[in-house]
């Protein structure tokens, strides 16, 4: 499904439309936490030139995305009461363009997660095969563009949240570079890896979409004063000349021959287009640390960013005979367990005496990362490689993170792209087994428009420009 411009009625028509799609989908993906009222939001249109980018067009938010008068959980229990009284920066950005949010879409909880099962209400399902995974963190997002309800929706990477359920779900995910979007009323997971990013069936709608989204904002004082170029009208697929590099480190964990074969046909193509392909090695050791380095990191930012969650200054409360009881009976009850973990190894890493050996070191050794990345990028446009080391798995085999020697660097490495800032997308190529397959590349900062050009020329390749379930059936 692809981004299009409709006269007034069949605006009417198509949002509601995909919201009753959604609604009749519930059962099946699971992949809604609210449905939101459109009736205020198509008179709203009324105001708006119909030459907005998005006009018209149903969207769908991941959940911790603030939206006024519009409950946001983040997927947690902790979170189910919180009605925001303002507007996230994305999402004024997106009514201006004329969009029409439908849902809030479920996530992993609190974006702690890669297989979007650890949400509070409950697993999200693959619509190519609903005994698979989402992929997480923005699991609901990608699976709800995937299905063919809506051709966009917001989703936030702190690892690989948007670009491995991208690759899982067969759609595009994007995740622009650091300061690119603002961050101003995202429900934070890891402040200094946090991304906003979303998902789409096409390159030229990734492209137009990161013209509404970006900007500078000074609610976030991490947000880009760089300007936005007009993306969407410099797409090229001409690559001659192109170099682009291949991480073996992450092509030798693929041992599904088709998923070789598929990525090797790929690179024979671009090849014939008159890109320069080489094979590069990052250094084993980093590339090993790259999941202790993040688990440090994210989870001490997390715990220091959730910590007014407590019942008193926020979220659900619980009874309790004293403050403290409160606090403890309120978060025991209001957050999973698997975030409580999270939480835990965070607080280990700041305490006093373990900050200098345990946060101070991962900080330095997350710094030696991105300088390997820099001098790998140095000679070459993007780096490439597979997105995931196989299909979304079955949800009961899944696990959040993989730590198998042979599987801990292809399933881990794009957490890079968070360490960097650096501008990373994933865009599908096929399927094995039934299931979508993808790619991810990577570009220095700042360097979109060198992504969606090298992006179109694999869609074009692929042919999987606007591919979703609703178009394969």
């Amino acid at each position: 499904m692809n981004f299009t411009k409709l006269s007034n009625v069949a605006v009417e028509e198509r949002v509601k439309t995909a919201l009753e799609k959604a609604k009749e989908s519930q059962e099946k993906l699971n992949a809604v936490v609210s449905f939101v009222d459109v009736e205020e939001q198509l008179k709203n249109l009324e105001t708006l030139d119909k030459s907005a980018p998005m006009y018209g067009m149903p969207i769908v938010l991941k959940d911790n995305v603030s939206t006024k008068g519009i409950r946001t959980t983040a997927s947690s229990r902790i979170l189910d009461n919180y009605v925001p009284v303002y507007d996230a920066h994305i999402v004024e950005k997106l009514k201006k363009a004329g969009a029409i949010v439908i849902a809030k879409a479920s996530m992993d909880e609190l974006g702690m997660g890669g297989t979007n099962k650890n949400a509070y209400t409950g697993k999200v399902n693959n619509p190519w095969d609903t005994n698979r995974i989402s992929g997480g963190s923005s699991g609901g997002s990608a699976v709800l563009v995937a299905a063919g309800i809506v051709p966009f929706a917001i989703g936030t990477d702190t690892g690989d949240s948007v670009r491995k359920p991208a690759a899982y779900n067969g759609i595009i995910g994007m995740k622009p570079t650091y300061g690119r979007i603002s961050r101003y009323g995202i429900i934070p997971y890891a402040s200094s890896l946090d991304h906003v990013g979303y998902f789409t069936t096409s390159i030229q709608d990734a492209a137009l979409a990161l013209e509404v989204l970006a900007g500078r904002d000074d609610r976030d004082m991490t947000s880009s004063f760089k300007e936005v170029p007009t993306y969407s009208q410099h797409v090229n697929s001409d690559i001659k000349g192109k170099k682009i590099a291949v991480l073996e480190n992450v092509q030798e964990g693929i041992k599904h021959p088709e998923m070789k074969a598929n990525f090797d046909n790929l690179v024979k193509r671009l090849q014939e287009r008159g890109a320069i392909v080489d094979v590069v090695r990052m250094d084993d050791k980093l590339m090993h640390a790259l999941l202790p380095v993040y688990y440090i990191i994210a989870n001490a930012e997390a715990t220091a960013n959730h910590s007014n969650l407590d019942g008193i200054r926020f979220g659900m409360r619980e009874d309790g005979e004293s403050v403290e009881d409160v606090m403890i009976n309120s978060r025991t009850k209001g957050l999973g367990s698997y975030v409580r973990k999270r939480f835990v190894i965070g607080s280990y890493s700041l305490f006093e005496e373990n900050q200098e050996e345990i946060f101070h070191k991962a900080q330095k050794i997350r710094r030696l990362i991105v300088e390997e990345l820099k001098n790998t990028l140095a000679d070459y446009d993007v780096i490439m490689a597979s997105a995931a080391p196989t299909v979304a798995p079955l949800s009961e085999a899944s696990h959040d993170v993989s730590v198998s020697d042979e599987e801990i660097v292809a399933d881990n490495y794009m957490v890079l792209g968070n360490f960097s800032g650096y501008p990373s997308m994933s865009v599908p190529t096929g399927f094995v087994d039934g299931m979508p397959i993808g790619i991810n590349i990577t570009a220095k900062p700042f360097e979109e428009q060198t992504l969606f050009n090298i992006g179109k020329a694999i869609e074009e390749e692929t042919g999987m420009e606007g591919y979703d379930v609703e178009v394969a059936r």
